[in-house]
């Protein structure tokens, strides 16, 4: 296996320690190497928080902890080589997904958490998902981005656009976004989406069929399934992309997948802040259900942990980020393993239990996301 990454600095390492190396980092939490990319709507956020070069005019996208995307890194005495993260999913995916995971996904890793940073940027681009039998029919997918917005951080003028106002006429809707597109009009978004305020800790829930789009002062912790590439913009605030020219719009894919029933009142009941509390054997922290919606696949559970925190995987892998608190070691049947504020890390199913404490603070939230049963 040859690590060209730098082209000036190649190395290799034998298949036999490729293979062992892959057995031994499915046996214990790890990370991946985010990636960080500007984007029209980027904001200020993680330049800061991230340690990013200041210089950049801003930074809109994080993936960490996107196996597809990301990468991990292996030290060979003092050698670094760095390894596609889904060479892990392909060759140990029973032991990093579990059985069941396994089973329903094939060697996929089904979940995905990103930043969306518009913390003084703008709004992101109004969109939806396609449902499951769109993107099977159209793309040859077996399922679809369901996801929802974990809001990290948040100014006091942050909202979210979410589902649809009650009462409006779907024609009416879609032959503005068509009058739109072609630059006859202003498109009226607050005409016919909600708009709520988010603050810290908000979660909002956005099943694929739902019109959503993140607006501009808000840090977004995005929890997805991994389909991510068919997002049908719909509106996007007569602007262009970095590179000049105008982004995609789907308006013709966008018109058959929204669900006009996800109006106002459902939204409010099903999508904002559904969250109550739950326990867990062996568990006495403050344990809450924040999402998803039950039409999507995903649990996601926060915890507000002030000493030890058992968490038991029941043959599944998890996906965790810090979302508040200094820093947390996470121990086990392997080398504790430490974690900063807003950093994504995984869990492999192989690993049954585990604890997680605060490290140099009082008190940490984590938000857990896994695949139900």
């Amino acid at each position: 296996m040859v690590d060209t990454n730098k082209s000036n600095n190649p190395k290799m390492i034998s298949s036999d320690t490729f293979i062992d190396s892959l057995k031994q980092l499915a046996q214990k939490p790890f990370r991946t190497v985010p990636y960080f990319d500007p984007g029209v709507w980027g904001g200020q956020w993680m330049k800061e928080v991230c340690n990013l070069d200041v210089n950049q005019p801003n930074y809109a996208w994080s993936f960490d902890g996107v196996p597809e995307e990301n990468s991990i890194l292996f030290d060979y005495d003092g050698v670094t080589v760095e390894l596609p993260a889904m060479d892990l999913v392909l060759y140990q995916p029973k032991e990093l997904l579990g059985e069941q995971v396994y089973s329903r996904f094939g060697a996929e890793f089904p979940i995905r958490f990103d930043f969306l940073d518009t913390m003084e940027g703008q709004n992101l681009s109004l969109q939806v998902h396609p449902l499951t039998e769109y993107i099977k029919k159209n793309f040859g997918m077996s399922y679809t981005q369901d996801e929802s917005y974990y809001i990290l951080d948040a100014k006091e003028d942050a909202h979210v656009y979410l589902g649809l106002k009650e009462g409006i006429q779907p024609n009416e809707m879609i032959s503005d976004l068509e009058s739109a597109q072609r630059g006859e009009i202003v498109f009226d978004a607050d005409k016919y989406i909600n708009k709520f305020p988010a603050k810290k800790h908000d979660h909002f829930l956005i099943p694929a069929g739902t019109c959503h789009c993140s607006g501009k002062n808000a840090m977004v912790l995005e929890i997805s399934a991994t389909p991510y590439i068919f997002t049908f913009k719909l509106w996007d605030w007569q602007r262009l992309g970095l590179d000049g020219l105008p982004r995609p719009i789907n308006i013709e894919h966008g018109k058959h997948v929204i669900q006009w029933d996800r109006t106002t009142k459902w939204v409010k009941e099903n999508l904002v802040n559904a969250t109550y509390e739950v326990k867990e054997d062996g568990n006495d922290c403050k344990i809450e259900h924040t999402g998803l919606h039950e039409l999507e696949f995903i649990e996601t559970r926060r915890y507000t942990i002030n000493n030890d925190s058992l968490h038991k995987t029941h043959g599944t892998v998890n996906m965790l980020n810090l979302i508040d608190g200094k820093s947390a070691i996470i121990e086990g049947n392997f080398e504790p393993f430490i974690v900063h504020y807003a950093e994504t890390f995984i869990i492999p199913a192989s690993i049954k239990e585990y604890t997680i404490k605060p490290y140099n603070c009082d008190k940490i939230k984590v938000l857990k996301a896994y695949v139900r049963s």
